[in-house]
């Protein structure tokens, strides 16, 4: 069964305004915010405005505005913060065995420097 989406989750007190960020993008369907413990120079998370857990859940749910808007808001905060050239990185923790901590669907928007291998092996 699916996790219930908890509307006190620090990603909906953003959302509505009672925990401040430092707001990236924003359009109708999507925030993006500086991460408050950046793992590179750049580090921002990409949120909707829908109350979805996680990818599964919005994949699943949202309006096809919805996820048109949230891919377009990716590479538009990529673009603002001049990461297309030398590549970035997107990362959703989807779930309990992903490490997901805040149950409110969001991607990692990382970049600035090279990131490495994103898990250790061949390749």
């Amino acid at each position: 069964m699916p996790a219930a989406y908890d509307p006190n989750n620090i990603f909906a007190k953003i959302l509505r305004g009672e925990i401040p960020c430092k707001k990236v993008y924003e359009d109708d369907h999507v925030l993006a915010f500086d991460d408050i413990a950046p793992q590179a120079p750049v580090h921002v998370l990409v949120i909707p405005k829908g109350p979805y857990v996680h990818w599964d859940d919005f994949s699943e749910k949202a309006s096809d505005a919805e996820l048109a808007a949230f891919s377009r808001a990716i590479g538009a905060v990529a673009r603002a913060r001049g990461l297309g050239p030398d590549g970035f990185r997107v990362i959703a923790n989807n779930g309990g065995n992903a490490h997901q901590e805040v149950p409110h669907l969001h991607m990692h928007v990382l970049g600035g420097r090279p990131l490495g291998r994103m898990l250790p092996g061949k390749g």
